[in-house]
């Protein structure tokens, strides 16, 4: 039987055990952590007797093989999961919101209901979606997002208040900084990805629940080796590099750093270049409103007015989403600022914009690698790395950035690279 020997058992390390499983593989999985997930996973710590998150994560209609992935395994996305059409409104309702309609009736419905945009930021907006589709969402590889709004003629207002949040959240990167055709792509399958693509998918569960538990029981119960809280050393993985053959490989799932590291002497080009990886962080902050009669938010999320001192984009209502009354989490992309700065700046923010009281602070949690800074023309790995020795993530070259489905459409794409080998 072929052996398939896995180290990291994130999300991609667990759709490539799945995969290979799938196809007559024997999987051997190691994860140096207590629990599976990765840089999606649930903590220790909780609130209402659920798990808290290590972050605030959000899947869209597009992530079609992290669905299919659910499904594989047992679980069922639409209860785990809250369906939201896009939805970009400030607590005030202005705003982008986009109507349950099919592509693209509910894209230039929800431009022309947009509150707050003036007329001539509509017809713009709509000149530059149809630009972008005229050039099959392709432009300049050597442009930042900012660049790609000067050029589509786009306002200060439809950047502040439409690209930056988006940017933001699909590449954690800010526009001046961010590749444009990558954000294309994005754009490209959640507009044009057909009826549901550009929803919300917020889950309903913890991340644990979500993904990477129901992973574990399947592949235990198809006769995987799993082997929690073990970290691979460089001599084993050394030692496992002298039985490789087409039919035994090793697939590094670890992060960047740490594959980088294990590779430092068997692949010296390719973990340099896995080193000199940027990478930017998210935090999440989680709040308790304590507001007499807060009965939750208007809406499961809602978008913030962010600058240098306001920093979160987002916020979530637990409360709304997992039955976690009273809590809030407040997402900030690209953060630079130190935690307990953060922390305050986020507390005074969604006081101030959503008019709470009494909010306490209940946690706050900073992924300082969580994401690739998605820059232009970003040299990233290739799957392959030395002879019997292969590699995924959200960091492998492919064609999403640092996402869940980034993450398991490399570990699914890396099995059909390595069956196709074997069968040689």
């Amino acid at each position: 039987m072929k052996q398939l020997t896995i180290v990291g058992a994130g999300w991609a390390g667990l759709a490539a055990a799945v995969a290979a499983t799938q196809v007559g593989w024997h999987v051997q999985l190691f994860e140096a952590a207590n629990t599976a997930g990765g840089r999606a996973r649930s903590l220790q710590q909780s609130f209402a007797s659920k798990p808290l998150d290590n972050g605030q994560h959000v899947l869209i209609g597009a992530y079609r093989d992290t669905l299919a992935l659910m499904r594989t395994v047992g679980l069922n996305p639409d209860a785990l999961l809250r369906r939201l059409p896009l939805n970009l409104r400030y607590a005030n309702g202005q705003g982008l919101s986009l109507p349950d309609w099919p592509t693209p009736l509910n894209l230039l419905a929800g431009i022309g209901r947009a509150q707050g945009w003036p007329l001539n930021d509509k017809a713009s907006l709509i000149r530059a979606a149809w630009g972008w589709q005229r050039t099959q969402f392709e432009c300049d590889l050597t442009w930042t997002v900012a660049q790609l709004c000067d050029a589509s003629g786009l306002s200060p207002r439809l950047i502040a208040q439409l690209i930056e949040p988006l940017c933001l959240s699909a590449l954690n990167t800010p526009v001046n900084e961010a590749s444009a055709n990558v954000f294309l792509r994005v754009l490209h399958d959640a507009l044009l990805g057909g009826t549901g693509s550009s929803d919300l998918l917020v889950p309903r569960v913890d991340l644990g629940a979500l993904l990477p538990n129901a992973c574990l029981q399947w592949l235990g119960a198809r006769g995987a080796d799993i082997q929690l809280s073990t970290r691979v050393s460089i001599a084993q993985l050394e030692e496992l590099l002298h039985t490789a053959s087409p039919d035994n490989a090793v697939l590094l799932a670890c992060p960047a750093w740490e594959a980088a590291r294990l590779t430092a002497d068997i692949a010296p080009k390719w973990a340099y270049q896995c080193a000199e990886l940027p990478h930017t962080a998210i935090a999440t902050v989680y709040l308790h409103c304590k507001d007499e009669g807060f009965k939750g938010l208007l809406q499961p999320m809602v978008a913030l007015h962010s600058n240098t001192e306001a920093p979160a984009q987002f916020l979530f209502d637990k409360g709304v989403l997992s039955e976690q009354h009273g809590l809030l989490a407040a997402v900030v992309s690209a953060c630079h600022t130190e935690r307990d700065v953060l922390t305050e700046q986020v507390h005074d923010q969604v006081s101030e914009q959503l008019g709470l009281s009494h909010l306490e602070i209940v946690q706050t949690v900073v992924e300082k690698r969580a994401t690739l800074a998605c820059t232009p023309m970003l040299d990233r790995p290739k799957p392959f790395v030395a002879n019997g020795l292969w590699a995924c993530g959200d960091y492998i070259r492919g064609p999403y950035p640092s996402t869940l489905e980034g993450a398991v459409h490399s570990g699914q794409q890396v099995v059909t690279q390595l069956s196709q080998v074997a069968h040689r």
